[in-house]
């Protein structure tokens, strides 16, 4: 062990020296003896944007968290070298958030992670919870979770994405109305700082740096162990869509779900702008569609609207009749919406193939060659006030004929998340009933099929996103960028408005010279000299 722990010391210093020699005389492919801990791979150059391509020098591999915390230790003991650090989880990014120009990628996948599942017992206080890994993916949580008949309550739509990376982020689905991001529902977190120090932190102990990292964007520390609230997991799900062809009908169905936490568990929607959306979001759906709508008129082009909600169903066989069944519950509440007459449809699946369900849409795309294309993505959150200006942008702007991707669009509540944490939600506007607690997420996943879009056309997408995102983000919208991608500090100052100044405290406390999360372009490396 001990000899272990000096030759990763070892390495880790012929690293450091190597990238802030002025001949950089250590290059790609490079391996630093039988540990193997050092080495490069192409893949951290590529994240699933595959829109940014920034090498690095040189990748880590760890084995366990210390070897991050020796490399990190030595980085912010050399303030002469400008070298950064990134920590990629499922290289899910779109933008190069993970990656690192000439530094160093941490590939937090090596670090073997054992889950350990808590329940709950009826005699006992407190909750059920999951110890996991930052770089272990949520459906690996998932999978452990549901041995014990419990799940996480708060969700992402696609699952293979990596525990520290979507909490570094926010992390959101259709559960997040109900229990709030993914970053409300942490316990306990272990972090590496920029500065090397491992710590354990939680809303009682260092929560400075609990609150500093969830939600932000990689800046303060990388996580590698998270305390993961638990519930108890229902057998099946029933899992309805309803269809719409006028937007504030659309928008008042969903905010009517969203006000019955007690029936609904999950409210999403999604824009239909052509046959090929209809078609796409339907996948993973297992049910027949019999909407068959027009989308071209004669003077325009048609668009229409879809709510996705769910309810849990715990019944299992042999239950008493006196629990009331999911299909009561839809009953119940269809009752009270205005979808277009006999257009919704239901199924009942179970809890794993509802919340894995993209990973069927995921592969019908690999097999047709359109999974590894690029993304240029864009994400916003709209007040409430906004949405329906901000729709007539978005439609403004893209062609409803050929866009290819989801557009989601559904409805989230300000009260479920903590404002101490780093992420910055649009600011609330006031009315007749005080704050406006609603606010909708918009995403934009907009595929870009080189054979029909090559790089003069993903140049125009990625302009009209910026257009978008300026529009959105001034005036009477009100919006603000979820998964931000920035070109300047004076817009990261403008994205993070009246809590810059905390934000910007934070990263000095926590990683003061800026090794963290280049890809971000939001703090550059310190006291640095050239390479």
């Amino acid at each position: 062990m001990e000899f272990a722990l000096f030759c990763t010391k070892v390495n880790i210093l012929i690293l450091i020296l190597a990238l802030c020699s002025p001949c950089k005389f250590i290059q790609s492919p490079m391996d630093f003896g039988p540990s193997n801990l050092l080495e490069t791979k192409s893949s951290a150059s590529l994240d699933f944007g595959r829109i940014v391509f920034n090498s690095p020098s040189a990748v880590l591999r760890p084995q366990s968290p210390r070897d991050i915390s020796l490399l990190l230790t030595f980085l912010s003991a050399s303030s002469f070298s400008k070298v950064t650090v990134a920590a990629r989880g499922a290289g899910h990014s779109i933008y190069g958030q993970a990656q690192a120009l000439d530094g160093i990628v941490i590939e937090m996948d090596s670090i073997l992670s054992d889950i350990y599942i808590h329940k709950k017992r009826d005699d006992e206080s407190g909750f059920s919870y999951a110890d996991v890994g930052g770089g272990a993916l949520w459906v690996e949580l998932l999978e452990e979770s549901l041995k014990h008949g419990l799940a996480p309550r708060s969700w992402t739509d696609y699952l293979y994405l990596s525990i520290g990376g979507t909490l570094s982020n926010g992390g959101i689905s259709g559960q997040t109305f109900k229990y709030g991001p993914q970053i409300s529902n942490v316990l306990q977190l272990d972090v590496v700082t920029g500065k090397g120090d491992l710590i354990t932190c939680s809303p009682t102990s260092n929560s400075e740096l609990f609150y500093a990292v969830l939600g932000g964007l990689g800046q303060f520390g990388i996580i590698t162990r998270a305390r993961i609230l638990l519930q108890d997991a229902p057998q099946k799900v029933k899992w309805i869509r309803a269809f719409y062809d006028d937007f504030d009908t659309f928008t008042g169905d969903q905010e009517l779900l969203v006000s019955m936490p007690e029936l609904v568990d999950y409210v999403e929607g999604f824009i239909v702008p052509n046959e090929q959306s209809l078609l796409s979001t339907s996948v993973a759906f297992p049910a027949h569609l019999g909407f068959m709508p027009e989308f071209h008129h004669v003077s325009s082009a048609k668009v229409y609207y879809c709510i996705e909600f769910a309810v849990h169903d715990f019944q299992a066989e042999g239950t008493s009749a006196e629990q009331v069944s999911s299909s009561l519950v839809v009953e119940k509440i269809s009752k009270q919406m205005s979808y277009m007459p006999s257009l919704m449809y239901s199924v009942e699946v179970s809890y794993f193939d509802f919340l894995n369900r993209v990973r069927m849409e995921e592969m019908n795309l690999r097999s047709r060659g359109l999974w590894e294309i690029p993304h240029p993505w864009l994400n916003m959150f709209v007040p409430k006030s906004g949405i329906k200006e901000f729709n007539d942008l978005l439609l403004e702007n893209i062609s409803p004929n050929d866009f290819e991707g989801p557009i989601l669009i559904y409805p989230l509540l300000r009260d479920k998340w903590d404002a101490n944490t780093s992420v910055p939600l649009p600011d609330a506007p006031t009315g007749g009933d005080g704050v406006e607690q609603v606010l909708y997420i918009v995403g934009m996943l907009r595929s870009a099929n080189p054979a029909s879009c090559a790089a003069g056309c993903l140049d125009d997408i990625l302009r009209r996103n910026r257009q978008i995102a300026e529009a959105a983000s001034a005036g009477r919208i009100g919006g603000k960028q979820y998964l931000a991608h920035h070109p300047s500090l004076l817009h990261w100052r403008d994205h993070f408005g009246r809590h810059w100044n905390r934000f910007a405290a934070r990263k000095n406390l926590f990683d003061p010279l800026g090794v963290l999360a280049p890809g971000q372009g939001i703090f550059p490396r310190e006291h640095a000299s050239s390479l």
